[in-house]
């Protein structure tokens, strides 16, 4: 599950007020919902797009911070893709960045350079 922050200054509730339609209109009827640190993310078992095999979407929330997109993507390998399924792909990674794009204000160059950060802040501990 990978955990996506706003930009300073916004918050998910406000970039995205109904976030359950949102979800569906990017990648397809709600199926279910999982448990991730005590949140109820919103799970699509059968999305739209063929490339993925599940969706696993929503706030993550934590008290006195705030709230974070948590998203688990699932996609099929691409061997075993038909070739009419191997054309989904670019509308998947598309549906992905749009999605993100709305959600955390941020675009996926800022997204991978925030994910960079964290990996190299984590690792600056002295043990």
């Amino acid at each position: 599950m990978k955990e996506y922050k706003m930009r300073r200054g916004e918050y998910l509730e406000e970039r995205i007020p109904d976030l359950e339609s949102t979800v569906e209109d990017y990648f397809g009827p709600i199926t279910g919902t999982q448990e991730y640190k005590g949140s109820e993310l919103f799970c699509i078992e059968e999305p739209a797009n063929p490339v993925f095999e599940k969706i696993v979407v929503g706030a993550v929330e934590y008290s006195g911070k705030k709230d974070k997109l948590g998203v688990e993507f699932h996609e099929r390998d691409p061997t075993e893709l038909g070739p009419d399924e191997l054309e989904a792909a670019a509308d998947a990674v598309d549906a992905k960045n749009d999605f993100l794009l709305e959600a955390t204000g941020r675009d996926a160059k800022s997204r991978r350079d925030s994910m960079k950060r964290k990996v190299e802040d984590d690792g600056d501990h002295d043990f």
